[in-house]
């Protein structure tokens, strides 16, 4: 096989797995709930960039040894396998076959990293991009990376299976490892009650009034759950500092504070309108919003609570539309879904493949995810990034907190970071016309 230049940039990687360092017990199972099982051929990905000092003492015996702490507790599930019931629906084995753990070496410094990669096109080197099957038995659910930098810093790349949770769920996950190598107390294994798969089995579901807009139905992928998308997705990245911000909230809600519109709409609304420009008229008509939820359980459980909802455009023209009504659109007129993709899932008896993130252009709001919650030697990540792998054809946004002190950072006074995948063909279009709005634009010719 050969290797382009670029994948030579990470290089000796070694693999092993790791799981909890005591038994969880050969007969306990996690069911997954409907909304996992829609989301089950997504990816979380996140990627951490940490420096010399926090990086400090942190071989990979010790990192793994923390490892075995933290699969112990809250997160045993997170170390099982997937199996699947006599009717096909997927469950979860908790039989501590762990989590893959890589090691790998850049002969970069992590400042000459970010300078090379600033669209962020490079970031698979540094997180797996392995996904489940087509085996499930021996597929892990959780993979990590470590990098280790030539300053002595380090990346942490985290790929997480999104039918375990969402990427906030994957947050907190990796907060508490965090914890655990600072040496703070973990909680006894929290053991989550689910529906058997026999009282499953005897629901009768209620016919749909009508077809969620935020899913797609796809062809089986039988065992091995990766999206088959009919263009090659580009992802792509840029910085939005507060004072980009306050000029782009200025030019959409004026200077009136009592309706101004909120950061993600506006910077959404902008995005919008570029991509309806790109893709030579109305589309898209229809768009998905997922965002956190404020009833989510408390941190410790991983699971895909985020709000799902979509919202129509109706009948006017997006390209010919003031961005502040598109930014009203999407504040007032999202309709949330989850029941009606609940209803979807168990009318084929958990066992049918869709698509969320994609399938209609799909704008995530991660702006309360606890991002830089995760320290090490008392140091905040330098910087954070989430996305999605398996995005759908549509395409999907992410609005990310940037780092603290920057302009670029969490709170509603500091900066973002947006993420966009889409087809490839179209992300340069989409640069050029974000560019007209002052955003992104540092790696155009």
């Amino acid at each position: 096989m050969a290797f382009s230049e670029e994948d030579k940039l990470v290089y000796g990687n070694r693999i092993c797995s790791v799981g909890p360092g005591r038994l969880t017990g050969s007969d306990r199972v996690h069911y997954p709930s409907s909304i996992d099982l829609a989301m089950k051929l997504h990816y979380v990905k996140g990627l951490y960039f940490f420096s010399s000092h926090a990086a400090e003492g942190l071989t990979p015996t010790r990192l793994k040894e923390t490892m075995f702490e933290w699969f112990c507790h809250e997160y045993y599930y997170t170390s099982g396998r997937l199996r699947k019931s006599e009717s096909g629906r997927p469950y979860l084995k908790c039989n501590d076959c762990g989590a893959r753990f890589i090691e790998a070496q850049c002969d970069k410094t992590i400042d000459e990293w970010l300078e090379l990669d600033k669209d962020c096109s490079l970031q698979r080197l540094l997180v797996s991009q392995q996904v489940i099957g087509p085996e499930l038995s021996f597929s892990p659910l959780v993979l990590i990376q470590v990098t280790y930098f030539q300053c002595g810093g380090i990346s942490l790349g985290l790929s997480w299976a999104h039918i375990l949770g969402d990427a906030f769920s994957a947050a907190d996950f990796m907060n508490k490892w965090g914890k655990i190598v600072a040496g703070l107390q973990s909680n006894k294994p929290n053991f989550l009650k689910s529906d058997t798969l026999t009282e499953r089995s005897k629901d009768n579901p209620k016919p749909l009034p009508q077809e969620p807009l935020s899913v797609k139905r796809v062809n089986p992928v039988g065992d091995h759950w990766i999206i088959p998308n009919n263009s090659k997705m580009a992802t792509f990245s840029f910085p939005v500092t507060a004072t980009q911000l306050a000029n782009l909230q200025l030019e959409i809600s004026g200077p009136n504070q009592i309706d101004q519109i909120p950061v993600f709409e506006s910077l959404c609304a902008i995005i919008w309108k570029s991509l309806a420009k790109v893709r030579g008229g109305t589309r898209p008509e229809a768009v998905t919003i997922c965002k956190n939820s404020p009833s989510k359980p408390a941190k410790g459980t991983a699971l895909n609570t985020q709000i799902i909802s979509k919202v129509k455009a109706g009948s006017f023209s997006i390209t010919e539309t003031d961005p502040r009504k598109l930014a009203t659109l999407l504040l007032n007129e999202a309709v949330d879904e989850r029941s009606l993709i609940e209803e979807l899932v168990e009318k084929d008896h958990g066992v049918s493949d869709f698509v969320v993130y994609g399938a209609k252009l799909t704008f995530v709001n991660l702006e309360e995810a606890d991002f830089y919650g995760l320290e090490l030697n008392g140091d905040k990540p330098e910087v954070v990034h989430y996305s999605v792998q398996g995005v759908g054809d549509e395409g999907a946004v992410f609005v990310l907190p940037g780092p603290k002190g920057s302009g670029i950072g969490k709170g509603g006074g500091e900066g973002r970071i947006v993420k966009i995948v889409l087809p490839e063909e179209q992300v340069l279009e989409l640069k050029a016309e974000l560019v007209n709005y002052g955003l992104g634009g540092h790696d155009l010719p």
